[in-house]
């Protein structure tokens, strides 16, 4: 296949997993990522694997037949902007070479067998350019054959480890009867614990605030949440409510958990086994999915990118650019919005991830304007709903998503119920001190806006304005009174009064 050389702004990266193999393929535009195509194929190389460590025939072909199907989607691409790399079980087949050379005639490119440490420190980096939240992390990544666990700070890795285990490895080991029982389960997590033990002092005493995980177990296991109404938070308790489930189907073929996709179904108890095996090891309180991993450590080691200190505010900033979003009527809305946070902080225990995610969403909410004005609350919901956000959570972006929908008019209760970043009463806190913010600084400007006192008593809000204020402002005034009226009708009750 013959590509072009010289510049272009398409990139692409190529991982050959032990389960499945992934193609991502990026444009790099106006000092952002966009993502123009992700593949996926089940290959399950690993499970290929004989007990002399050489992969089948049946396992190459399917290997090379999927890399076929990639070969399409590489034409354009300069060939020093693809990247392709293989992980645990080439690099524990014997006959990898064989696989290797076929694969390089197909693709017309090198391909790389990388070191568990180079897949850990490739994981990282993508978890480091897409992941929001505290800087100091524990990456959880359970591959097909090897996991990788690494804590670090910003962009720095303090430690790495990558074990020989993986969903493909132990489903072959510990679940080759396709039975679901708690004696499997229990060898299963046994046999991860050994392994992880040798490294998990050293790993602990290196701390961290978060931990993420970047696999598709973790993936599965927020589908399910979500489907289940769940929050977001993924504790030891849910994954031995899920194992508890698994149990009772009995059979692997008749495993049917409620929000699992027949894809996932085949791997996700031996990764489930894995996962439970680190919680109860690292002493985990809870773990969130990870916005990227090996591939996206692929894409931004070519682009040779330093990591943003706040991967939201790129994110956030970059859309902001991109719809024509007023830049400074939403830091005059955050800051009042900031302001009545401040006054409620203590009355509705307002903590700091509430306040920054009612930052993120005032920051977005005219996102809508650009396509009409009557249904921009509606069309700023439906654009949250489906771009691409890096450093914000599935659960986070479904949250902004329902904060905006509800910027004004009759409050949609059900749909702040359905997301799951935060609870019920939190997102309604939200909402309310998002409206009032809205229409404080409807004037857009801040000579306009008046002094605000702000109070609860349970449910009830207070507000206390000058009666001049009513007086010189009739419009905004009457707006504030029909938003009384929707928040109380809302069982949220707003109380204006004059001093």
């Amino acid at each position: 296949m013959n590509r072009r050389t010289g510049e272009s702004p398409l990139y692409a990266a190529i991982d050959l997993g032990s389960n499945s193999f992934h193609m991502l393929v990026i444009r790099e535009t106006a000092g952002t990522i966009q993502i123009l195509d992700r593949i996926k194929r089940k290959v399950r190389l690993a499970a290929g694997l004989n007990d002399r460590n050489d992969l089948s025939e049946e396992a190459m072909q399917r290997g090379w037949q999927c890399l076929k199907l990639f070969t399409e989607r590489l034409y354009d691409i300069p060939s020093e902007h693809v990247r392709i790399v293989a992980t645990a079980a080439l690099r524990t087949a014997r006959n990898a070479d064989r696989f290797i050379s076929e694969a390089e005639k197909i693709l017309n490119l090198p391909i790389k067998i990388i070191s568990g440490e180079e897949e850990a420190q490739l994981i990282y980096q993508g978890v480091s350019h897409t992941t929001g939240g505290a800087k100091s992390r524990l990456v959880v990544d359970i591959g097909g054959a090897s996991t990788e666990l690494i804590t670090g700070n910003d962009d720095q890795i303090s430690q790495l480890v990558s074990l020989p285990m993986g969903c493909v490895t132990w489903l072959e080991r510990y679940f080759s009867d396709r039975v679901l029982s708690a004696d499997n389960f229990y060898q299963a997590e046994l046999a991860a614990r050994n392994h992880l033990q040798r490294t998990a002092e050293t790993m602990k005493h290196q701390g961290w605030q978060i931990c993420v995980g970047a696999s598709g177990t973790v993936q599965a296991l927020q589908e399910i949440m979500v489907t289940q109404g769940m929050d977001e938070q993924i504790t030891l308790d849910k994954l031995l409510q899920l194992k508890a489930q698994a149990i009772q189907c009995g059979k692997l073929e008749e495993l049917e958990i409620e929000g699992l996709t027949l894809e996932r179904a085949l791997v996700f108890p031996s990764g489930l086994s894995i996962l439970i095996a680190i919680f109860q090891t690292f002493d985990i309180n809870s773990m969130t999915l990870a916005g990227g991993a090996l591939r996206e450590g692929l894409v931004y080691s070519m682009l040779n990118r330093p990591v943003d200190k706040n991967i939201r505010q790129r994110t956030v900033q970059a859309i902001q650019h991109r719809y024509a979003i007023d830049r400074n009527q939403a830091n005059l809305v955050s800051q009042l919005a900031e302001n009545l946070c401040q006054q409620l902080k203590e009355s509705w225990h307002i903590d700091e991830t509430m306040s920054d995610l009612l930052h993120w969403a005032i920051q977005l909410h005219e996102i809508g304007l650009s396509i009409d004005f009557k249904q921009s609350a509606q069309h700023a919901s439906y654009l949250l709903s489906h771009i691409e956000m890096p450093g914000f959570t599935p659960a986070q972006r479904k949250l902004l998503a329902a904060l905006l929908l509800n910027q004004t008019n009759t409050i949609n209760v059900s749909v702040l119920a359905e997301q799951n970043a935060l609870s019920l009463p939190q997102a309604q806190k939200l909402v309310r001190l998002l409206r009032i913010a809205i229409l404080f600084c409807r004037a857009r400007h801040s000579d306009l806006i008046p002094e605000i006192c702000i109070s609860s008593v349970g449910e009830q809000l207070n507000i206390q304005i000058d009666n001049a204020w009513f007086s010189l402002y009739p419009l905004q005034a009457e707006a504030l009174q029909q938003e009384s009226r929707w928040q109380t009708n809302s069982h949220t009750p707003l109380l204006i009064t004059t001093i």
